[in-house]
């Protein structure tokens, strides 16, 4: 792992950078004390990261559960009653992984795989305009359409319109300008500027911006625009901010719902996240999805044994990690121990940084996971890609993760049912025969129950006086509802003077009599 530790470190300074506002963010959205959201990055990042066999992915909190966690801690009567679900959620995935449930992960077609990474990419870039221009009503990580702040994506964008920070918008677009300086044309000048990352420089500029231009009235920096660390007073204080456990409630049927409940959306956010990050990594390489659901699972009994929110792995923190270089699981360890280090002994420091700044920063993240080239791509892959790759993107756009994801899924079951329609058969005319017109129809491999429209149509429109050669020396499925069909047909046949041909591996039948009795002597044979 420590071969490339020279990629691995200056990527997970940038996930780090990008991870801290969230962690906060998804804490204050979840109605949890902030410092939850940093045990949650540090675990995700420490301990999920050693044990997770993929090398890309960045576990922490998620945005997909916020909603869960603040309606979760109103009904089970507190944060600490919350965190045995966590405790239950963790062991309740352990138990997915040993059953072997992360082979889920690979049901999922890749147009709604890209339709996420891209919807997640717009999203990003929607949710930061606000915080770009200092208008930080609604907390970082907040990212379904309906906000924590009663506004939805758009209306937050209007309304940031009004209320523009002079000073936190400046050092915006000075950071937006150092990022793109950076990697398009400083990284290509030498080595050094690959070691010392473009969002480093930007969040120091950023400090001493807001440093330097306190006594300003027009282009200071107030204290809500910049990030919030909890800064304990002593050593008592910061331990202080653990919470633990109640267990005396763990016999309280809604705990354990509230645990099944987590543990299937982080499981399922996990499985997502695995695959799209495993379809952007540069190495192609191939996350062990079982391996992921005991890494999550340890982590969230960790993190609710010490007070910290759900954990899965999340495609925000991983894309940066890959887009900034990262190569192995070292850069989501360091990341997970610079939250830690940071927390401890530089809060004032984090303290200085504007959020503005962070926002220019996952700006790029969200613009390389949305380029118009992808759009493009999926357009000229065809309308069958496209459906469902633009119904996802629209749909996380306007509600959330799961949601857009579950009608992405939907739209392209609808169409693999669509083409199975298609595909269940292929009919084409011959020569005439007999002075009969002589049709040919060939069933495909596996003919089920979904292709019984098609079939039946193909058979209800062959003209009277027509000679039908059936070919299922192939077919290796037959559905008893097609050999039904089938069977019925041969009654329409004979008052419409159709004669049949049947072609199977056992032989030719003229005429059959009776296709059920055939395939069942068959199926019995076979």
């Amino acid at each position: 792992m420590f071969k490339y530790l020279k990629n691995d470190l200056p990527a997970s300074v940038v996930v780090f950078f990008v991870a801290l506002p969230l962690c906060l963010g998804i804490a204050l959205a979840s109605g949890a004390p902030l410092f939850s959201g940093l045990i949650a990055g540090i675990i995700g990042g420490i301990v999920v990261g050693a044990l997770s066999g993929s090398q890309i992915g960045v576990s922490g909190p998620a945005a997909g559960l916020a909603a869960i966690v603040l309606t979760a801690i109103g009904t089970l009567g507190g944060y600490e009653n919350f965190l045995v679900a966590v405790v239950l959620g963790g062991a309740i995935q352990l138990l997915f992984g040993f059953l072997k449930a992360g082979i889920i992960g690979y049901y999922f077609p890749s147009s709604v795989i890209k339709g996420m990474l891209t919807g997640i990419g717009i999203i990003i870039i929607l949710k930061q305009i606000p915080h770009f221009f200092g208008y930080d009503v609604d907390p970082e990580g907040d990212f379904a359409f309906f906000q924590v702040d009663g506004e939805n994506t758009f209306s937050e964008i209007l309304n940031a319109i009004n209320f523009i920070s002079p000073g936190a918008t400046l050092i915006a677009f000075i950071g937006l300008g150092i990022l793109l300086l950076w990697s398009n044309v400083l990284s290509k000048k030498g080595k050094i500027f690959n070691i010392i990352q473009g969002p480093l420089v930007a969040v120091a500029a950023g400090i001493i911006y807001y440093i330097t231009t306190q006594g300003s009235d027009t282009f200071s920096i107030s204290q809500e625009h910049l990030v919030t660390v909890p800064i304990p007073d002593s050593i008592d204080g910061f331990l202080g901010q653990f919470s633990f456990p109640n267990f005396g409630v763990i016999t309280r049927p809604e705990i354990w719902v509230t645990a099944f409940t987590i543990a299937l959306v982080a499981s399922l956010e996990t499985l997502l996240c695995v695959e799209a990050t495993d379809k952007i990594d540069p190495e192609k390489r191939v996350t062990p999805t079982n391996r992921e659901l005991l890494a999550q699972g340890t982590g969230n009994i960790l993190s609710g044994l010490i007070g910290g929110l759900p954990v899965t792995q999340v495609i925000v923190r991983s894309s940066a990690n890959i887009q900034s270089g990262g190569k192995t699981k070292m850069s989501s360890i360091i990341h997970g121990f610079l939250l830690l280090i940071s927390v401890i002994l530089i809060p004032t420091l984090l303290n200085k940084i504007p959020l503005s700044v962070l926002a220019a920063i996952l700006f790029i993240v969200g613009y390389k996971l949305a380029k118009p080239s992808t759009f493009k791509a999926m357009w000229t892959a065809g309308w069958k890609q496209f459906v469902p790759f633009i119904v996802t993107v629209v749909g996380i756009v306007f509600t959330d993760l799961l949601i857009g994801i579950g009608l992405g899924l939907a739209v392209g079951i609808v169409v693999v049912l669509y083409k199975s329609y298609q595909n269940s058969h292929f009919l084409h005319k011959e020569d005439v025969s007999n002075g009969k017109q002589k049709m040919k129809m060939t069933l495909a491999e596996e003919v089920t129950f979904f292709n019984k429209g098609a079939i039946l149509k193909e058979l209800d429109r062959l003209p009277e006086n027509t000679y039908l050669e059936l070919d299922v020396r192939n077919t290796r499925f037959l559905d008893n509802d097609i050999i039904e069909i089938l069977d019925d047909f041969v009654e329409k046949a004979k008052n419409r003077n159709i004669d049949i041909k049947l072609i199977s591996q056992k032989g030719v039948i003229e005429n059959p009599e009776s296709f059920i009795e055939f395939f069942n002597l068959r199926s019995k044979s076979a």
